[in-house]
């Protein structure tokens, strides 16, 4: 495409510059998506995660932690390897 005039060259800019602010808004939106899979390790989290070891430290089974029903055994089993991850780094 040749520009040959100075108004041309004003529409051009201003194509350009509706462009960008599109693409501005879609990668805004594409930033704020959510990708799904397990959430970061947040005050809920944390929160679970404490009751767990709570109640685990004190001598309750896994199957005894999970039958009260709070989370499921997958997520018991998660927790259990985060708390011996953190004792086998605390212990060595």
């Amino acid at each position: 495409m040749n520009i040959t005039t100075l108004d041309e060259a004003l529409d051009r800019i201003k194509e350009l510059e509706n462009e960008i602010s599109e693409l501005k808004a879609e990668n805004e939106k594409l930033r704020n998506r959510n990708f799904g899979g397990r959430k970061k390790h947040d005050e809920a989290w944390m929160s679970a995660y404490n009751d767990f070891i709570v109640k685990y430290e004190n001598g309750m089974t896994l199957m005894e932690i999970v039958a009260e029903g709070d989370i499921s055994r997958r997520t018991a089993y998660r927790y259990l390897a985060y708390y011996k991850e953190l004792h086998q780094i605390v212990g060595n």
